[in-house]
């Protein structure tokens, strides 16, 4: 029986060594992670949400009864050309929808692994533990990225359809051209993409947390929620300012003439002092556990 049992062993003790391991080694990277993110539910979800907005928006407004608006906002000018329908739906979904996409898309990639047993699979090859939290990190910052892009083009394609091409309108009375407005718009696009990024490294740190994913994106929407609630509260004062998103709304600033550049600068240097924060205490925590799972 001892020598029957030898041969046995021998495939077991060798299969870290094993070549199809060393392929999965060599082809774990960006490439083969994407292809996985891409076949899960969650950014199949997030980007047909991203996708679907703008014709729900457009069927909102023209079923709805638009006497008797005023102009003191975006929303109220949304209907006034393609510019406005793309300025007013991205500010929209900024506030809410987009925080819950890249929440679902940031928060589910290790997670996500871990409660399926693919992630002690991947340190058993072994993967370099720091390695294979950038290629997720990328990865899902990418398709992040991918779904707001989606919305932006989205967005101004059917506002052109739905509203036509006309000349930005600010709730002061000014116009933009369209040219004018369309570069006005990819700065927005690129501000609301960097506050993005702390939505981003809070859900990656706690998806590096726990191993229900569920977890991580619920307690990174709460964790935003909450602070949207305090930065209502005037008492706080200058302690507002300290609010990871307080500066959230600040692409605002860009349809302003003149552009008010120091609150933009203010709100750039928040998300990287805080995004860093958050991803540096991700890698000490996933560098130092003990993956069992």
């Amino acid at each position: 029986m001892t020598e029957e049992a030898a041969p046995r062993q021998v495939p077991a003790q060798a299969s870290i060594a094993d070549p199809v391991d060393r392929r999965v080694v060599a082809g774990f990277g960006v490439r083969l992670e994407l292809r996985r993110q891409l076949s899960r539910w969650p950014t199949r979800l997030a980007w047909g949400l991203c996708l679907a907005l703008p014709f729900v928006l457009v069927a909102a407004f023209h079923l709805g009864d638009r006497r008797g608006v005023g102009e003191a906002s975006f929303a109220d000018l949304a209907t006034a050309g393609a510019a406005n329908f793309t300025v007013f739906t991205v500010g929209a979904a900024a506030s809410f929808l987009l925080t819950v996409v890249v929440a679902l898309l940031a928060g589910d990639t290790v997670a996500s692994d871990a409660s399926h047993g693919t992630l002690r699979y991947l340190l058993a090859v072994p993967v370099p533990r720091g390695r294979l939290l950038a290629v997720k990190l990328t990865v899902s910052v990418l398709t992040a990225m991918v779904a707001l892009l989606g919305l932006v083009v989205t967005t101004y394609v059917v506002g052109t359809l739905a509203f036509g091409w006309r000349p930005l309108r600010t709730p002061r009375g000014d116009e933009m051209a369209a040219g004018e407005a369309l570069g006005r718009i990819v700065a927005m696009t690129a501000y609301v993409a960097l506050t993005l990024l702390v939505v981003a490294a809070l859900a990656f740190l706690l998806s590096v947390s726990t191993d229900a994913p569920l977890a991580a994106v619920g307690g990174t929407v709460m964790v935003v929620v909450v602070g949207a609630i305090l930065d209502q509260v005037t008492e706080l004062g200058p302690i507002r300012a300290l609010l990871p998103l307080h500066y959230a709304d600040a692409w605002w600033g860009l349809f302003t003439d003149p552009i008010r550049l120091e609150e933009l600068a203010k709100g750039g240097v928040s998300t990287l002092v805080y995004s860093v924060a958050f991803l540096v205490v991700a890698w000490w925590r996933f560098l130092r556990a003990d993956i069992v799972t």
